[in-house]
């Protein structure tokens, strides 16, 4: 009996091995990695788990400094799609050879003033309040990103320059290396607010936190943003790289106050 099960036993462990080897091989396939800013996190965490439920093929996502993506794309750091806050990151990435192609353009964001609820300073887009609190002594710290590489730092720098700030806040920042980063120094009583993305102060987990107040547009260059796949992207990386076009997607962007390029 013994000699007679063994080579149905052989060929039943041998099947599911390579069941094994293909259903792992599929998995990896189907997960692609997704960089993108920070002021994306609740936006594309809520169109990407909608595109899984649709689609069943996964993704990872990783937030940041979309600078900081773009230094550790140029030294070959494995992403599959790259979502920027800032195009001019896209376009050097694809003069530099890294990219499918020079992308598309995907929302436009905007900035404005988050203060903690009790704290010293109103939430004024005007950035009048501020001017105040500068010269009255209430402002002790105020945070922005980083500008050397987050693009929502580099919008707040040049509103506080168009406000004529610059010179008196800066010896005030704090600055955070994302703008999720930022959002949480404004929030949390660390500072007495800050230059957030608009679409982290609409989230509920950040707006219960605050006060908020949007900055004209007129005052800072435009935050366009753009994505683009990496050369050899998987399926799944070009499936959700569609999938942002559609209008469910863009729904969703329209609801964390993204503006869409078409609008």
């Amino acid at each position: 009996m013994l000699i007679r099960r063994r080579p149905a036993l052989l060929l039943s462990l041998a099947v599911g091995s390579l069941l094994g080897t293909h259903m792992l091989r599929v998995q990896a396939q189907e997960v692609s990695t997704l960089a993108a800013a920070s002021d994306l996190k609740f936006a594309i965490e809520e169109v990407a788990s909608q595109f899984e439920s649709r689609t069943g093929q996964r993704l990872r996502l990783v937030f940041g400094s979309s600078g900081n993506f773009y230094s550790q794309i140029l030294q070959g750091a494995p992403f599959h799609l790259f979502m920027s806050a800032d195009e001019n990151f896209v376009f050097k990435l694809a003069d530099a050879g890294k990219t499918a192609d020079r992308g598309r353009l995907y929302a436009y964001g905007r900035i404005g003033v988050m203060v903690p609820k009790g704290g010293p300073l109103k939430a004024d887009g005007e950035l009048k309040d501020l001017a105040a609190a500068l010269a009255d002594g209430r402002l002790k710290k105020f945070a922005i990103a980083t500008p050397d590489h987050a693009p929502y730092g580099m919008r707040a720098k040049e509103a506080l320059q168009h406000a004529g700030l610059w010179s008196r806040i800066e010896p005030l920042l704090v600055y955070g290396e994302n703008i999720s980063q930022t959002a949480q120094f404004a929030t949390s009583g660390s500072t007495h607010g800050g230059i957030i993305a608009y679409s982290l102060a609409l989230a509920p987990q950040v707006a219960r936190l605050g006060d908020f107040a949007l900055i004209p547009e007129s005052w800072h260059k435009p935050l366009a943003q753009r994505m683009v796949l990496m050369k050899g992207a998987p399926a799944s990386a070009r499936a959700f790289y569609s999938y942002l076009s559609t209008p469910e997607a863009q729904a969703i962007m329209v609801k964390y106050g993204f503006a869409m390029p078409n609008q």
